[in-house]
């Protein structure tokens, strides 16, 4: 700090100061203790703000962020809050499952985690090594657990970190548990305070526990087809060797694995963003498919939340499907090869495909806000659900209890075949139902729920699972003669060709995302891409029947529609495009109609939205 500075700029540098050292006390992190050390001794006022001037909050997607120092970066005074938090919400002897993934300092936050539970009187149970969520989100009912925790920041860049709660029916948690244990977080007080290692107990889990997920994901809808070449990248994250084993005991080939990115790397060193999405992120893949000849590209995020698919065409290019392209043919797999009373349910920013194929078939669709954390309560009987965002839960005919395998146990009782307790039923948009009532904080209703959701093994994205199906299905199109893509050409028509796409726009200043949703609510486009605005909702004021979201929803004449939101996770605004083309002859024409319509929507909206 300047010798000269005075007046209300010295408090705010002092104030800072005092929160950086106050910080400091507490810290058992010699790396960011030293990081902090070094800026006070500096006295880059502007590092410390960034640091102390703001907060990462928990949401209900728990925390996520860049390591560093403070109450605004991801490090070990952070994650310890937030056990504490946690443990306080839950109370003491619960059981919660911890897991990590090979980021910078996964192992680290969670041994702090089972540190605090324990000491707090809860039992803890960490996972063997690194590996995938939907393991995490597996184990939690598997073991009949309460709560789990997953160390992960997914798909972002190497510099992050995160921190995901599940409740005790293995989804993520959703309102008003978040802001409860936010609550109990802000009310905690210093770290080194907190009693550690007892007098809860800890478990060090086996590898039996990854064999069991396995048994799971291979009882899914598989058929009997397994010939079948298949390149594949983890990313530098944790899903190969599980994903390897599950396609080996599912009667697969092993999948070739790209060698450069075979092994965890909390680095990500050899792409610009761990994200199979993001430009480039494939090449690799790409090219070991073209030398090797593979039928199918698959992919894994670095937790293995998520999954990739690419068809390699004739000239060593791959052409990647989109997520609602694998949604529709996951949906349409698994409708076929399941029986009795079923839903399939995706998110507003979707297609609309999904609804049109339940109809067809039958079945119920249920539409929710965007996350798992609300698809996974979209309704009883839930079988499949999807996002756009390459996320896939998918599902069979009931399967056994994971305590009851001959399936001789009690079941839920009638009418509350999903365990309703785990979703908020209508009118209850603030999910109150979601969380144990007082006097059951060990979440027994949620354990109910998974009686019915016996028919997802995992109640969250499932990464791999979603890869060993569609594989599944590839080579049963490779049996007769076909590939992926025939069977997008097949559902286009029979549904009509949906075709979608996005435009994000990112930003340094938050308040310009907040400024064009505000100058979108006030002069609403009256076109866009030559397609009149039919109707507009603001999803904010719980227009469509869903509970209020920052977010609008167009729907233009010809079939189409836009959704624009802000990201929950990243400092961009979304915008999610969709238009429908019938198919009357060729269905190469009706892609390239709609790719020239999807491009005259996106046009107008970006000059729309001024940013």
């Amino acid at each position: 700090m300047s010798a000269e500075a005075s007046g209300p700029a010295a408090a705010v540098g002092d104030e800072l100061v005092r929160r950086a050292r106050q910080w400091l006390a507490q810290d058992p992190d010699p790396e960011t203790r030293a990081e902090l050390s070094g800026l006070i001794e500096q006295g880059d006022l502007a590092a410390l703000a960034d640091r102390f001037g703001r907060k990462l909050e928990f949401g209900t997607a728990g925390l996520r962020g860049e390591l560093g120092a403070g109450p605004n970066r991801m490090n070990r005074v952070t994650v310890m809050r937030a056990a504490a938090g946690l443990a306080k919400v839950l109370g003491s002897g619960r059981h919660v499952v911890i897991g990590y993934d090979a980021r910078h300092k996964s192992d680290v936050f969670a041994r702090d985690t089972a540190a605090v539970l324990t000491g707090a009187g809860l039992h803890a149970s960490v996972l063997p090594c690194p590996l995938p969520t939907p393991v995490l989100a597996f184990a939690v009912p598997h073991l009949g657990a309460d709560a789990g925790v997953m160390v992960t920041a997914s798909h972002n860049p190497p510099r992050d970190n995160g921190y995901k709660v599940y409740w005790g029916d293995g989804s993520q948690i959703v309102p008003p548990i978040d802001r409860e244990i936010s609550a109990a977080i802000d009310a905690g007080g210093p770290v080194d305070e907190l009693p550690l290692h007892g007098p809860g107990t800890l478990t060090e889990l086996g590898d039996d526990i990854v064999d069991d997920y396995i048994d799971a994901i291979t009882r899914l809808p598989l058929g009997d087809a397994r010939e079948l070449r298949v390149a594949y990248t983890p990313l530098h994250g944790v899903g190969g060797a599980t994903l390897t084993d599950a396609f080996l005991r599912a009667g697969f080939e092993s999948p070739m694995a790209v060698e450069e990115q075979r092994n965890p790397d909390p680095d990500f060193p050899t792409v610009a963003f761990p994200n199979p999405e993001e430009p480039g992120a494939m090449d690799l893949a790409a090219a070991l498919a073209a030398r090797t000849g593979a039928d199918l590209v698959l992919a894994n995020d670095p937790d293995a939340d998520r999954c990739a698919v690419g068809v390699p065409l004739g000239d060593g290019s791959v052409r990647m499907l989109t997520g609602d392209e694998v949604g529709g043919l996951l949906a349409e797999h698994v409708i076929t090869h399941t029986s009795g009373e079923r839903m399939v349910a995706t998110t507003i920013v979707s297609s609309t495909l999904l609804g049109k194929i339940a109809r067809v078939h039958g079945v119920r669709y249920g539409e929710t806000l965007t996350g798992f954390k609300w698809i996974i309560k979209a309704g009883p009987g839930l079988v499949f659900g999807y996002e756009e965002a390459i996320g896939y839960s998918v599902g069979t005919d009931p399967l056994p209890h994971a305590a009851d395998p001959d399936g001789t146990a009690p079941r839920p009782p009638a009418g509350d075949v999903d365990g309703a307790a785990s979703r908020p039923p209508a009118g209850d948009v603030d999910g109150a139902a979601s969380r144990p009532p007082a006097g059951d904080v060990d979440g027994a209703d949620h354990r109910s729920a998974v009686g019915d959701g016996d028919r997802l093994p995992v109640r969250d994205k499932d990464g791999i699972g979603a890869a060993l199906t569609v594989a599944a299905i590839a080579a049963a199109a490779k049996r007769a003669g076909r590939t992926l893509l025939d069977l997008l050409d097949d559902q286009a028509r029979r549904y009509g060709l949906h075709a979608t796409s996005q435009l994000s726009v990112r930003v340094d200043d938050l308040s310009l995302i907040a400024g064009a949703m505000a100058r979108l609510r006030a002069t609403p486009p009256a076109t866009l891409g030559g397609r009149t605005v039919e109707r507009a909702d603001d999803l904010s004021r719980g227009d469509g029947g869903l509970p209020p979201t920052d977010g609008l929803r167009y729907t233009l004449s010809g079939d189409a529609r836009v959704v624009v939101r802000p990201s929950g996770t990243e400092p961009k605004l979304k915008c999610y495009l969709e238009v429908v083309v019938p198919v009357t002859g060729d269905v190469g024409a009706a892609r390239s109609q709609a790719a020239a319509d999807l491009d005259a929507v996106k046009a107008d909206l970006k000059a729309t939205l001024g940013l």
